[in-house]
C-alpha cells in the first residue's frame, strides 16, 4: 500500500471517529491521530464539525494542538509551550518530521546548522540518523546527505496541510506560471515560423544555384561545339583561297566542301 492510499484511509478513519464522539471525548482521539507514525495530514480532522466545537471550551487546547500539527513546527511549539500541553514522545517525533517538511517547502538545500537548530539536535551524527531513519525511511522525503557541504539536498518532500492564506498565494503563483508559459509558447511559435521561412529561402536559393550551374554547363558545352565548328569552316576558307585559281583544284575544293558540310 502506497503512502497516499494509507494516508487517505487513516484520515477517513479519524474523521469518522471524530464524527461519532462528543467534543469532550475528542482529546484522546486527537492525541492518537497526532501520534500515529503514518499520518501527516490533519486538515480534514480539523474541519470536522465536532472538532470545531472545541473552540472556546475547556478542551480548546486540544484544538490548538491539532492546529499545531496541521500547520506548525517544533519551533512554534517551543514558542507556545506555556499554553499547550506537554507532548508525548511520539508527538515530538511527528512534529519534528513535519518541521523538516516545512523547511523543504521553502528550500531544496537545507544546511545542517539550520536543521540542528530547528530540530534541537546537538550533532551531525544525530541529525543524519534522524533524516535517514525517521524521514527518508518513512517515505516523506528523499534526498542526499552531503557531509562535505554539510547540507541535505531535497529531491522530494511530501506536502503538508495548507496554512490559512496559503491557497491564495499558490493560486497567484500558478497564475504567474501560466502567464509565463503563454509568453514562452508565443515565443516558440515565432521561432518555428522563422525557421520555416528560413527553410523556404534556403530551398529557393538552392534551386537558383542548381539552375545557374546547369546554365553554366550548357554554356560551356556550346562554346566547345562552336570552337570545333569555327575551326572547320576557317580551314575550309583557307583551302578555298589557296586553290581558287585552279579549276581542277576548285572542283576538288567543292568536293572537300561537301565532305566538310557532312562532317559539320
Amino acid at each position: 500500500m502506497d503512502i497516499e492510499q494509507k494516508q487517505a484511509e487513516l484520515i477517513d478513519h479519524f474523521v469518522n471517529q471524530a464524527s461519532t464522539l462528543k467534543a469532550s471525548a475528542l482529546c484522546p482521539l486527537i492525541i492518537e491521530a497526532t501520534s500515529h507514525p503514518s499520518l501527516f495530514a490533519f486538515s480534514e480532522i480539523l474541519s470536522s464539525p465536532t472538532v470545531s466545537e472545541l473552540e472556546g471550551t475547556e478542551n480548546s487546547f486540544c484544538l490548538d494542538v491539532l492546529r499545531l500539527f496541521a500547520h506548525g513546527t517544533w519551533s512554534d511549539y517551543k514558542s507556545n509551550a506555556g499554553r499547550l500541553p506537554q507532548l508525548v514522545p511520539d508527538q515530538v517525533l511527528k512534529l519534528k518530521q513535519l518541521t523538516v517538511l516545512t523547511l523543504a517547502e521553502m528550500n531544496k538545500v537545507l544546511p545542517y546548522d539550520q536543521l540542528m537548530q530547528e530540530l534541537d539536535v546537538t550533532n551531525v551524527r544525530e541529525l543524519e540518523d534522524f533524516l535517514i531513519n525517521e524521514c527518508m525511511y518513512a517515505g516523506i522525503v528523499r534526498g542526499k546527505l552531503d557531509q562535505l557541504r554539510r547540507c541535505f539536498e531535497v529531491q522530494f518532500a511530501a506536502g503538508r496541510d495548507l496554512r490559512p492564506g496559503q491557497l491564495g498565494n499558490m493560486l497567484q503563483t500558478l497564475s504567474n506560471w501560466l502567464d509565463t508559459s503563454d509568453d514562452l509558447l508565443v515565443s516558440i511559435q515565432e521561432k518555428i515560423k522563422w525557421a520555416d521561412s528560413t527553410s523556404e529561402l534556403d530551398k529557393k536559393h538552392q534551386k537558383d544555384v542548381e539552375y545557374r550551374v546547369e546554365e553554366v554547363k550548357k554554356s560551356l558545352s556550346l562554346k566547345d561545339k562552336c570552337k570545333y565548328s569555327v575551326f572547320c569552316w576557317d580551314t575550309r576558307r583557307v583551302i578555298v583561297i589557296l586553290f581558287s585559281g585552279n579549276l581542277a583544284i576548285a572542283n576538288s575544293i567543292s568536293a572537300w566542301k561537301r565532305v566538310f558540310i557532312q562532317l559539320l
